[in-house]
């Protein structure tokens, strides 16, 4: 009897010195808090997550790091986080890339809505139509009566199939009615290169890396690719603006956690990183690059996924597009 009553109070110490989930989850971060990027380094996801790694270790008084793991379309990165603990120490960055993969490769071993918990956007940055300096047109109404009166004839460049250049250019496509013939290249300085040298006649850029090239007339920008003007090239209309209503096609950046990350952590991690972006001193240092913040709760953030997925999954069916 007494050996029962010594064990059961042992059993009342141990929980009480025990922390509990609510507690443990109260003091996160309290080690270091892996950011993966499933995309090569030096692009944007890569420089915006350590942009943010940096400021959430300051936050916190923890330490984030940024671990690149490209590969196979953003399928490697993406998919070893899915297998990772969800306890809030591994996060992904994602891309659109990774919701136009969801119709796109059949055999991902990973579903978004289904792996993951979305935490929050954290930018997006426009795309601008930007034709050859020699193609005898000035608008984008011009480019459209010309693809109309010359179907299959225009091709445009993009940095490889199903990247977003080449999911924005399908968009306008489907959009406008046009025959505009695709030319896939394995990067966009390429691509860039052959518009420049007159050999493509149009391509989807970065609005930050086509502005000196408009700018000296080496290329003519008919419309950006967001639902406002772009800061960067601020007399070059929107694509709804310049008659194309309802496009849009942004880069845009975001983090996500294994499925069953508490969602006080998930709340923790989207109210640190809320503050960060709508900071002034990051806002102006981004709208240099012609890159927005963007805010919204996580309930916010996974409409616009399912949104998104939905977006693209219409275009790829309608495009016929695949990959090996």
């Amino acid at each position: 009897m007494r050996g029962t009553i010594f064990a059961a109070l042992a059993g009342l110490i141990g929980l009480a010195l025990a922390p509990s989930p609510a507690l443990a989850r109260a003091s996160y971060p309290d080690h270091t808090v892996t950011i993966v990027v499933p995309f090569a380094a030096g692009g944007s996801a890569d420089v915006y997550g350590r942009i943010l790694a940096q400021e959430l270790g300051k936050a916190t008084g923890q330490s984030f790091i940024v671990e690149d793991k490209p590969g196979a379309g953003a399928v490697i990165g993406t998919q070893y986080v899915a297998n990772a603990a969800p306890d809030g120490y591994t996060l992904l960055v994602i891309s659109n890339t990774q919701t136009v993969n969801e119709s796109l490769l059949k055999r991902r071993p990973y579903k978004l809505m289904r792996d993951f918990v979305p935490i929050t956007p954290i930018n997006e940055a426009p795309l601008v139509l930007a034709v050859r300096a020699t193609l005898p047109v000035h608008s984008l109404a011009d480019l459209i009566r010309l693809a109309k009166a010359e179907p299959g004839k225009l091709n445009y460049a993009s940095s490889g199939t199903g990247t977003p250049y080449n999911m924005a250019g399908e968009l306008f496509k489907h959009m406008a009615g046009l025959n505009i013939v695709h030319i896939p290249y394995k990067g966009s300085d390429q691509a860039r290169t052959d518009l420049l040298s007159g050999q493509v006649d149009m391509m989807f850029d970065a609005v930050s890396t086509m502005s000196p090239l408009v700018a000296s007339g080496k290329v003519r920008a008919l419309g950006v690719t967001s639902k406002t003007r772009s800061v960067v090239l601020p007399d070059v209309p929107t694509m709804a603006q310049a008659g194309l209503p309802g496009y849009t096609a942004t880069l845009w950046l975001g983090l996500l956690a294994p499925k069953g990350t508490p969602k006080a952590v998930v709340d923790k991690l989207n109210h640190e990183i809320g503050k960060i972006v709508q900071r002034e001193d990051i806002r102006s240092s981004w709208a240099r690059s012609g890159v927005t913040p963007l805010r919204m709760s996580p309930a916010e953030f996974t409409q616009f996924l399912k949104q998104d997925i939905v977006k693209w999954h219409e275009i790829v069916d309608a495009a016929h597009i695949s990959v090996n």
